[in-house]
């Protein structure tokens, strides 16, 4: 069991107090006073924090991690870089070519893209090419999913305040202050899996709708998953009303399948984000999709400007030729879904032992669990499981060395290094945690 009197992580926590708010770089990670961790070193798939504690990491910096930390063939492609090329000189190199043509072997969606530095970025880009495509304002997305830290995007169904038993549906409110009500007039949002709503909006706002931004597999909502006949609802609806179809694969893209979400449901977006396991944790970004969509980005009177000072810089490509070209040529995502299912299998163990009613949803690769018993359809089906059991389990977990995000709405992440993990040792922390949780 890790020690809970972690006197190095409290140090840190007081001094990054008189430095940054909250004391951390990112408002997510802070976990509160007694609880912040703060890092030494990570390898594989197990981190060490400040305090020389070390735990089997299944969140995995919240997906980015595909092979592994300090994975070295991925290193060493960047360290070649930086050594012998540079890492940015503000034009181009044969480097962005090289890499989008591997995105365009695994990702048959793909015809053009462009590179950004972050999720939240490629998701600007694609919503602001979409508008600048269709010359329509209105974004419809889906409840439950998480598309970035920008304005627009940064408004949410209030699930957690929710009560189902009096209200129709969730308020909607931003994410805090400083978020005008201006920057929500153009987003519309709809329940998952939900066709009359859709049909509903499109009725009300079809003229001016832009484009539908979806994440079929919700990767910050338990990966609650749509279904194949909304999937294809969204390609009918989209197609007869003249809008386009923008599926954010941030958290499922060269996760999922090598050619990402689009593979497993056999349904084509207009435009598709990128980033997390694109570069195996270095920071690289990108959108994409039709040619004559992202050929809107011009210096043409009407076109869309696109940019960035450190896009495309050759650290981050540089890691993404390595991971992709890794991820295309070998198996590394037959055993990352092969460990992914082993464990859904050891925990489902475990909770069955307990009398414990459970759901997995999503793919091997980054599964939610949810204890309820029928697999959620939507964010609200969410607010209707345990979740507060599964937050105390998650801290027991990490009291006895297994690190994950203690919310049930964040999927467990598989890397390939979790092959050498002992899942007999797994499935009796697994075991010891909830009976921890049930007071047992």
């Amino acid at each position: 069991m890790t020690d809970t009197h972690k006197a190095a992580s409290a140090a840190m926590l007081k001094q990054a107090h008189t430095h940054m708010p909250m004391g951390v770089a990112d408002s997510y990670r802070y976990w509160g006073e007694e609880n912040t961790v703060f890092l030494k070193s990570m390898k594989g798939c197990t981190i060490t924090d400040c305090d020389d504690q070390t735990f089997v990491d299944f969140r995995l910096a919240y997906g980015p991690i595909i092979l592994g930390y300090r994975d070295t063939r991925v290193d060493a492609a960047v360290i070649d870089a930086i050594t012998n090329v540079g890492t940015i000189s503000g034009f181009s190199t044969g480097l962005d070519s090289e890499v989008v043509s591997l995105v365009k072997k695994l990702c048959p969606n793909i015809e053009k893209m462009r590179f950004a530095n972050s999720g939240t970025e490629a998701v600007i880009g694609a919503v602001r090419t979409a508008r600048g495509f269709t010359g329509r304002n209105k974004i419809v997305v889906v409840e439950g999913g998480f598309h970035g830290l920008y304005d627009e995007m940064m408004w949410k169904s209030d699930v957690d305040n929710w009560n189902c038993d009096t209200q129709s549906a969730p308020e909607i409110i931003p994410f805090g202050a400083g978020i005008p009500e201006s920057t929500r007039e153009h987003q519309v949002s709809v329940p998952l899996n939900d066709i009359a709503a859709l049909d509903a909006v499109f009725a009300q706002y079809g003229n001016d709708i832009a484009a539908i931004l979806i994440e079929p597999i919700m990767g910050n909502c338990g990966s609650i998953s749509s279904t194949q006949e909304y999937m294809q609802k969204l390609r009918d609806i989209s197609d007869s009303n003249g809008s386009l179809l923008i599926m954010d694969e941030v958290k499922t893209g060269f996760r999922v399948a090598k050619g990402g979400v689009q593979e497993l449901y056999d349904v084509k977006a207009d435009l598709t984000t990128y980033a997390k396991a694109i570069g195996n944790g270095y920071p690289v970004a990108a959108f994409g999709g039709r040619a004559d969509v992202m050929d809107k980005i011009s210096f043409e009177k009407d076109g869309v400007t696109h940019g960035g000072t450190y896009t495309a810089n050759m650290i981050a490509l540089s890691a993404a030729k390595a991971t992709l070209t890794i991820l295309s040529e070998t198996d590394a995502l037959v055993t990352i879904n092969r460990v992914g299912a082993d464990i859904q299998q050891l925990l489902s163990r475990v909770f069955t032992k307990f009398g414990i009613e459970h759901r997995f949803a999503g793919p091997d690769s980054m599964f939610g669990i949810h204890f309820c018993n029928e697999v959620p359809l939507n964010y609200r089906d969410w607010k209707k499981t345990n979740s507060d059991l599964y937050t105390e389990f998650a801290l027991n977990l990490i009291k006895n060395g297994v690190m994950l995000e203690p919310d049930s709405r964040e999927p467990w992440f598989i890397c390939e290094a979790h092959q050498n993990v002992d899942l007999v040792w797994l499935e009796k922390i697994a075991e010891l945690s909830m009976a921890q949780a049930l007071g047992q």
